[in-house]
């Protein structure tokens, strides 16, 4: 996509004195970093939410639209809608001639993008803080009166499937990010799919499909508006009101997903890959949704496994035995149910049975002996940090607080959300391993280069 090739270049601008700004946030606050945080809520009548951080500091502001809307609401048959509109929505609109959008925000030094996932679409740009009016403006024409005409939807049609040969079927391993969540969720349809779309879905969606789902999910009731920067929250909200208060809300369908059904036994697939060099592969393991209780002491196993070159499995896979050119641990931190992963490119001459040896052992050792003090208080340090340098720039700041308001209905969570990591326990991380690292909880996916037999084995505990 060609909006993509636009540098965000203000989610850099606060890193030159970002370091001194988090250090003196953590000594004055070291337990509470985020408490202080300026956040004011408002809703207009046609159901836009509105929140606002001010920062005067940097004469900047930004504007992040999210609108709840991703592939999880698509249904059988139409996938990709989602990601098409986040084209879609630079093909211009009443008001604003195609291409338009990025040229007015790039010719006052501003920048812009666009990014679709399961759970959402946001949109945003950073601005000088007296082209705020203009950011508001640009948004909520294209809420309002979106371009989707036959010429727009077949240009963009064209675009997405190419995307789609360029950044997933021609490249070494992305293949597998797919299959991954396919074999996982199985017929758990929102999170089975994938986000970018179906080659035939895409190529078969007919322009009333298209306009019917933009019809449905970009109005002010299904959507956050957030600011934050340098701007006069009273100021800000005049222009919201004048530029939002008349688009009309419309009715959105209720989001009801099937039962994700329990996982019984293991599940393996080997796929081929034409450009893979080295053997690869995928472990996923069912955990519940983020922000629930559990998910605070998977995320901090995922960081004291595998986040990083000090890590036990980087060290393990990587340093000591050679298994390994590269691993990595994470949590998928979606809003429905969610997976613990692990991604490892093998080195020259190894399988992924062997690296997977190492890494069930591992597994098995934290449900028994769980984790050492420092390597726990080292990954709570590390969240810390996250959780500060998160909100250096108004751009991160201004996103993070449109997540957590349509995620969790609060974007004030964000300001004690620290301290749900830090109140974790050595034994809360052993308690989970024991709880979702079984071998039935398991989906294995190993990636093999074209011509090497499947000969990889499962890999026992």
């Amino acid at each position: 996509m060609a909006v993509k090739e636009v540098m965000i270049a203000a989610v850099l601008l606060g890193l030159s004195t970002a370091t001194a700004a988090a250090q003196a946030t953590q000594e004055a606050a070291p337990q509470h970093p985020l408490g202080q945080l300026p956040i004011e809520h408002a809703q207009l009548p046609n159901g836009l939410r509105v929140v606002m951080s001010p920062d005067r500091t940097v004469p900047t502001v930004a504007v992040a639209v999210y609108y709840d809307v991703g592939s999880r609401n698509e249904v059988q048959g139409r996938s990709g809608f989602a990601h098409l509109f986040e084209h879609m929505m630079f093909e211009g609109s009443a008001n604003v001639g195609k291409g338009e959008h990025i040229q007015l925000i790039t010719n006052r030094g501003g920048s812009l993008n666009g990014t679709t996932n399961h759970d959402r679409t946001n949109y945003f740009e950073t601005l000088p803080s007296n082209d705020l009016a203009l950011g508001l403006w640009l948004e909520a024409d294209r809420m309002r009166s979106l371009a989707v005409t036959e010429e727009n939807f077949e240009n963009q049609r064209a675009t997405v499937m190419e995307e789609r040969r360029q950044s997933y079927e021609n490249q070494a391993y992305m293949p597998s990010m797919l299959r991954i969540n396919e074999l996982a969720f199985g017929d758990y349809w929102p999170y089975a799919h994938s986000t970018i779309g179906d080659m035939n879905d895409l190529r078969n969606a007919p322009l009333s499909a298209v306009r019917h789902f933009f019809d449905q999910y970009y109005c002010p009731n299904n959507a956050v508006l957030a600011l934050a920067g340098d701007f006069a929250p009273a100021e800000a909200m005049e222009l919201v009101r004048r530029y939002f208060g008349t688009i009309p809300r419309h009715e959105v369908p209720a989001y009801t997903p099937p039962q994700l059904q329990p996982q019984t036994a293991e599940r393996t697939d080997t796929l081929m890959d034409a450009n893979a060099e080295l053997p690869a592969f995928h472990l996923g393991y069912h955990i519940p949704a983020n922000r629930e209780p559990d998910h605070y002491a998977l995320e901090l196993l995922a960081i004291v496994l595998g986040d990083g070159e000090s890590s036990r499995l980087y060290q393990k896979l990587v340093k000591e035995r050679e298994l390994c050119q590269e691993v990595e641990v994470s949590t998928d931190d979606r809003r429905g149910p969610d997976l613990f992963s692990v991604w490892a490119i093998m080195a020259s001459g190894h399988t992924g049975a062997e690296a997977r040896a190492v890494i069930f052992a591992e597994l098995a050792d934290v449900a028994r002996r769980g984790v050492t003090d420092r390597e726990l208080q080292k990954a709570k340090n590390r969240v810390r940090s996250y959780f500060v340098f998160g909100i250096q720039s108004s751009l991160s700041r201004a996103m993070r607080l449109a997540e957590f308001e349509m995620y969790y209905g609060d974007a004030t969570l964000l300001r004690t959300e620290v301290e749900r990591y830090l109140a974790v326990t050595g034994e809360d991380m052993r308690r989970v391993a024991r709880q979702y690292f079984d071998a039935s909880n398991r989906t294995v996916l190993d990636v093999l280069p074209t011509g090497q037999a499947a000969t990889a084995a499962d890999g026992g505990e």
